[in-house]
């Protein structure tokens, strides 16, 4: 396993890092030796926030994201999340891709921050590799990053679909019809 410790507004001390190092150690049983884990610590006002992403394979992401307001507690929670995070899906992602399940080609990211007025505004822009998924796999890559709704390529239409999670707790889908 290769960890990344980065800072995001703020330098992380020696300290951090080898107490970062340390609890993700447990971590390593669940990938192969090769699988990156990055690991974001930020300080925002009293919001001491710890970020973990692990490009885990054909572009499928593993991220949790945890605040309080001590950034010890941060990074137990998030990683802790994490671990239950592969214990829940570990079966079925094993079921479902096999050997395939640990290789990943590095998905690229985008953030550009806007300054400006006080309306709303583009805060945040993200690029992600796509590739042509069932619908089992989007639901399996949303719930993996914990968002309410999914953007992907069906492998059976070739269309870019909409998934999202219902307030009743179902899924919905949105598929274009073309005039």
């Amino acid at each position: 396993m290769l960890l990344t410790i980065k800072g995001k507004g703020m330098a992380v001390s020696e300290y951090f890092e080898n107490i970062v190092t340390k609890k993700a150690k447990k971590l390593e049983r669940y990938f192969k030796d090769d699988t990156e884990v990055i690991v974001m610590l930020s300080i925002e006002k009293s919001r001491h926030i710890a970020e973990v992403t692990v490009p885990f394979f054909d572009g499928i992401l593993l991220r949790t994201e945890e605040s309080s307001g001590d950034l010890y507690s941060s990074i137990d929670a998030a990683l802790k999340k994490l671990e239950r995070m592969i214990r829940r899906h570990r079966t079925r992602l094993e079921k479902d891709l096999h050997e395939k399940a640990y290789s990943y080609e590095e998905p690229v990211y985008e953030e550009e921050p806007l300054m400006g007025e006080e309306e709303a505004k583009l805060v945040r822009r993200k690029t992600y590799p796509i590739k042509p998924m069932s619908l089992e796999e989007a639901e399996l890559q949303m719930e993996l990053l914990g968002h309410a709704f999914f953007v992907f390529v069906s492998a059976q239409t070739g269309q870019t679909n909409v998934l999202y999670k219902r307030r009743d707790g179902n899924y919905g889908l949105l598929e274009p019809e073309y005039e």
